[in-house]
């Protein structure tokens, strides 16, 4: 009998926080980068640091115009298309192309819409909306294989369609931006508190660990833990609601934790998935 696993779904999360976030996304065969906010040459470091200086990237998804999820979109596709020898799509939609600053704009732009999945090679994306305060925001599960991969960040409450979506996931980003009780003792201004928590800003520890007890699914297997304020959040207070979230759901043996970093990449989660 054959082997039944196609190919193995590699997730590499290269930068995550709110100085800038970047996640890779790949097959082997084919790969995407979620979002591109620290600089082209803090992506391509990264990448060749954990091992992947000759993965293949035939797309970049943009989730939205903020700096810290899209600063490098020009710069990037310019050096992309120099050093692959093609260029290379970068996906977002009309609200988000039309907010992004001049300097940001990449040449090899595309239109997506939200709610209609399409291909990148071997690689099925698919765009859904979540609530941001941007102009057209919109999360990314990628499928390969049989398996569901995704990021899921910059929103400001869980909805309907996210917890569906986060219920198909092996592998997950979950934003657990803040504790409560930090944000609100911390140095921001109010009107930037204000902003954090409302249903358009960004998850809490306890509205994150919330979504994992509604939504985590049967073949979830990995949790990152990401868009930690630096100022706003500690990664071990993260990583206990996120663990008690778990334990709660009987899925704290099979289910791994990470915490998304700033400063460096984190080591590629790689699964076996079966030919979809």
């Amino acid at each position: 009998m054959g082997n039944l696993f196609s190919r193995d779904a590699i997730f590499a999360v290269l930068s995550s926080g709110s100085k800038g976030n970047s996640t890779y996304v790949g097959d082997g065969q084919n790969g995407v980068l979620i979002d591109c906010g620290p600089s082209t040459k803090q992506i391509l470091t990264r990448m060749d640091a954990v091992g992947l200086r000759d993965a293949p990237i035939d797309a970049v998804l943009v989730t939205h115009e903020h700096s810290d999820h899209a600063g490098s979109c020009r710069v990037l596709a310019k050096r992309l298309e120099r050093e692959r020898g093609r260029p290379v799509p970068f996906h977002m939609t009309p609200g988000t192309a039309d907010s992004l600053k001049p300097q940001m704009i990449p040449h090899t732009l595309q239109t997506i819409e939200a709610g209609r999945m399409f291909r990148v090679g071997s690689l099925t994306v698919d765009p859904f909306r979540i609530p941001h305060d941007t102009a057209d925001p919109i999360a990314y599960r990628i499928g390969i294989g049989d398996r569901w991969l995704g990021v899921v960040t910059d929103l400001g409450r869980p909805t309907t369609l996210v917890s569906q979506k986060l219920s198909t996931l092996s592998v997950a980003v979950v934003e657990f931006n803040h504790d409560v009780e930090m944000l609100l003792d911390g140095p921001y201004p109010w009107s930037v508190k204000q902003r954090v928590r409302s249903s358009h800003g960004h998850l809490s520890n306890v509205q994150a660990a919330d979504l994992l007890v509604d939504a985590a699914g049967a073949s979830l297997e990995h949790v990152v833990l990401g868009h930690l304020s630096d100022e706003n959040n500690d990664p071990n207070k993260a990583l206990h609601q996120a663990a008690a979230a778990l334990h709660k759901i009987g899925a704290a043996g099979r289910v791994k934790l990470q915490v998304g970093c700033q400063s460096h990449a984190l080591e590629p989660i790689t699964i076996g998935t079966r030919a979809g």
